[in-house]
């Protein structure tokens, strides 16, 4: 009987350790080669970026990809953010990987074919950490999901291997941001608070709650300090998602207390930056 049960055990325990395993969170959205190619730019700050309520709209066979894209990867078990509900406020969208696609369609004739690239982004730092791309073999079949889906197909657990690969690296290693402080009327960090410069309680207080204490204080003055290469957490405490501006929060409330009481107030620059504004609220 004990063997009996000893053999279940060694079954359902890596089954479940595998179901219970976390995986990141995917958005889905056009590539800006593909924006660029069909029209779907605008202009922000002197230079052109994508305009994906633009794209959303105007055109059809991008929800159907997208949708397809995105079908392809529940199977895999990796939950999506929807691109279309999330239109107005991308950059702030708390999603660990971006996934954009692009496509064009071939035409042989009555056969049709796609050729597609797929790139996974991290979404904090921006770097790519996947990448796939091919052309399908030509087809009869009209409908653009299904040349997608023949595509993709072949290399679409390859591609999901390495998006997994990164987030791994990311729950032992801690997600990669940048952090800032800069300090206004009257503060600065070469103040002393019983004894200990301003710089070297947030440089300890950095040491404290990053992964591993790794970080890299790169500039350092009275006024500012910039830390780079600064790995948190991807949860907190409470089993909550860990941002880059809840990170900091924790340094805000600490200089906000005793014997500090620096008033500060935070700035964030997309998801992977944040920037603690000493002297304002």
């Amino acid at each position: 009987m004990k063997r009996t049960l000893f053999f279940i055990l060694a079954i359902l325990l890596p089954m479940m350790a595998m179901a219970q395993a976390k995986r990141p969170t995917l958005m889905v959205i056009p590539a800006d080669s593909w924006c660029a190619a069909n029209g779907f730019m605008k202009t922000e700050e002197d230079h052109q970026v994508p305009d994906y309520e633009k794209a959303w709209q105007g055109n059809q066979d991008l929800f159907s990809v997208v949708a397809k894209i995105g079908e392809l990867m529940t199977d895999r078990g990796f939950p999506l953010k929807d691109m279309s509900q999330s239109l107005k406020n991308i950059g702030q969208v708390r999603t660990d990987i971006l996934m954009e696609v692009g496509w064009k369609v071939n035409k042989m004739g009555p056969k049709k074919s796609i050729t597609y690239t797929l790139r996974g982004v991290d979404a904090y730092t921006l770097k790519q950490i996947a990448a796939g791309s091919g052309t399908g073999n030509p087809s009869f079949s009209v409908e653009l999901p299904v040349l997608i889906e023949e595509a993709v197909l072949e290399r679409m657990d390859n591609f999901a291997d390495q998006l997994q690969a990164h987030f791994d690296d990311l729950l032992q290693n801690g997600r990669e941001v940048s952090v800032s402080a800069r300090a206004y009327n009257g503060i600065d960090f070469n103040k002393e608070y019983d004894g200990e410069e301003l710089t070297d309680i947030i440089d300890e207080w950095m040491a404290l709650n990053t992964v591993e204490h790794r970080y890299n204080l790169s500039n350092a003055t009275d006024t500012m300090l910039d830390f780079e290469q600064v790995r948190i957490p991807l949860y907190a405490d409470n089993g909550m998602a860990l941002d880059t501006r809840r990170f900091v929060n924790g340094l805000r409330k600490m200089l906000g207390s005793a014997p500090y009481n620096i008033p500060s107030k935070i700035e964030t620059d997309g998801l992977g930056k944040a920037t603690l504004i000493l002297g304002m609220k």
